[in-house]
């Protein structure tokens, strides 16, 4: 594989593709360290086939595996996900990110006494001033970075919030220590996130033990249901906190045994809320369907409502401040609840 054609990847795909070949300190580079890093073990690999012994005997044309195949992979990776997290003894330098809302991120980190230890001696006579620091970067589509910040965290946290801008956008973050003169030395880098459009929002902040509790929520946020999928190492911290696999039912009934009741206990109800939000003149008389609304200094205001089974006329009036000018909106919604047929999907191994 070219260095040309590696340009054309994310900073993302990079980083997996190194951590697959097993290439040391993958997690530490930057996209141009990571394609040097990748071509180069790519041209070790194809010199050491080309002396092979048994490297001109043609071989036999692999088949593509069969869905039943590729199911048994899947399971059997899982399992491997499982072995690992019982292993109290794999502890590395990692950092996760997650997404709490459109505006929060959470990161959680776990630091070893050698990644700390390379820390002062990389940073010399330089370490006794340094400070342990979290880089929140706002990337592009193409992994570079459109604008960073810098926070300094305290000793013995091992999990901090951000306040971010402007969702939906997309973040990494490092964390490490920076000396006197600002030279920064990486000890892990996270996983990529994007945040999601604003919306209803839960905020909390207890750390693990909130995430275990809002576990699927955090995943999906954190692009774990998404079609790339989540990073290998937000999989992993999560799995090994929760002690259970994450993912799709379809990806872990396997394991967990799931999909042994019939359709009859299978029961699921329904409800449904509606938001209205918007913003007004500050100081401005605001009612939705003759009920007032307060409007903040700002001028915003946010509204829930029921949402039933049918189609809803909901006028919203203004009036200014002295009486003299009145605006009315209408919002026409309609909620249109269709309960399917339950069917039973089966498995694809056999």
């Amino acid at each position: 594989m070219t260095p040309a054609k590696l340009r054309t990847h994310t900073a993302k795909d990079l980083a997996q593709m190194a951590r697959q070949q097993g290439i040391a300190g993958w997690h530490s580079m930057r996209k141009s360290e990571l394609i040097a890093a990748i071509a180069a073990a790519h041209q070790r690999g194809a010199a050491s086939e080309s002396r092979s012994p048994d490297a001109e005997i043609p071989r036999p044309r692999q088949q593509r595996p069969t869905a039943a195949q590729r199911r048994l992979a899947e399971l059997q990776t899982q399992r491997r996900r499982l072995q690992d997290i019982a292993d109290p003894n794999a502890k590395q330098d990692r950092l996760v990110l997650l997404v709490r809302d459109p505006y929060w991120l959470q990161l959680n980190w776990e630091i070893t006494t050698s990644g700390v230890a390379r820390a002062r001696t990389a940073l010399g006579q330089h370490w006794h001033g340094a400070e342990p620091v979290l880089r929140i970067a706002k990337t592009a589509a193409d992994g570079g970075t459109l604008a960073a910040r810098q926070v300094k965290i305290h000793g013995g946290v091992d999990h901090w919030y951000v306040d971010v801008s402007d969702p939906p956008s997309c973040y990494r973050a490092e964390i490490g220590y920076v000396d006197s003169q600002g030279r920064f030395y990486s000890l892990a880098r996270s996983n990529e996130v994007k945040t999601p459009e604003p919306g209803l929002s839960e905020q909390s902040a207890d750390g693990w033990s909130d995430v275990a509790r809002n576990a699927d929520r955090v995943f999906a946020l954190s692009g774990g249901y998404s079609h790339e999928g989540p990073s290998a190492e937000l999989r992993e911290a999560l799995e090994e906190r929760l002690r259970r696999p994450l993912g799709r039912p379809s990806e872990t009934r396997m394991i967990n045994g799931a999909g042994l009741g019939g359709a009859d206990s299978l029961q699921v109800e329904l409800d449904a809320e509606l938001l209205l939000q918007g913003h007004a003149t500050p100081h401005t008389h605001l009612t939705v369907q003759g009920e007032p609304v307060s409007v903040g200094p700002d001028g915003c205001f946010a509204v829930k409502l029921p949402f039933p089974d049918r189609r809803q006329v909901i006028p919203v009036v203004a009036s200014s401040a002295d009486g003299l000018h009145q605006k009315t909106i209408i919002v026409g919604v309609d909620r249109n609840t269709k309960s399917l047929e339950p069917r039973r999907r089966e498995s694809s191994v056999g």
